[in-house]
């Protein structure tokens, strides 16, 4: 007759606490996930390119991420925290519309350009050849949430006086938002900091003062 004491003995593993660790860190693997996405967009960015990367097998990856796409809404969110966040801090601490988006398109001149990780804006590059309607509609919903934010801190600064009451607002904001888009592009082909700083100045030439 075979023991409790001997069936523990012979379970080996099984006796340990149920769920092991990660053997992995996941902020790191996240990280690497963020900087493949921003290299490669996310059409071209198999999950065998990601565990690769990201050093961990596929059950790991959909264990602790769920499926691609779930990683990928993952890492966008940590990249705009990350690596995007430059925008919404010009917005949030300069004093006037023209102040916060000058400052932005200078920011987005460096981080668009800095040395040892992809150039451009993930945003803008993930979208590029993408065939999953989902992953482009939430990367369009983003884009135009970026552009309603500019369009509204124009309207406010036409109604502080900061800028003229005839101005057209919609436009002033798209045409700031495709040169942010641009610049991510020029970045991507080998745009230096200093030529989208030029940009950035010819951009800004255009802005009525009150």
């Amino acid at each position: 007759m075979v023991s409790s004491h001997d069936i523990k003995d012979a379970a080996g593993p099984a006796s340990k606490p149920r769920g092991r660790p990660r053997s992995f860190d996941r902020e790191t693997a996240l990280e690497k996930a963020i900087l493949a996405f921003w290299e490669h967009g996310y059409e071209a960015t198999s999950v065998s390119d990601l565990t690769q990367v990201m050093g961990i097998g596929a059950p790991s990856l959909y264990a602790a991420f769920g499926d691609k796409r779930s990683l990928f809404d993952e890492a966008v969110r940590e990249y705009g925290e990350r690596y995007g966040s430059f925008g919404d801090r010009a917005f949030a601490e300069e004093p006037t519309a023209r102040a916060a988006v000058e400052r932005m398109l200078r920011e987005a001149a460096a981080e668009y350009t800095e040395p040892g990780r992809p150039h451009g804006c993930l945003i803008v590059h993930a979208a590029t050849n993408c065939t999953t309607p989902e992953v482009e509609e939430s990367l369009r919903d983003r884009r135009n949430a970026n552009i309603a934010t500019i369009e509204s801190r124009i309207r406010s600064g036409v109604a502080a006086g900061e800028l003229p009451a005839d101005i057209d607002a919609a436009a002033l904001a798209r045409h700031t938002g495709a040169m942010i888009q641009g610049m991510s592009q020029q970045a991507r082909d080998g745009a230096t900091k200093e030529e989208l700083e030029a940009l950035a100045e010819l951009a800004m030439r255009i802005w009525p003062r009150s």
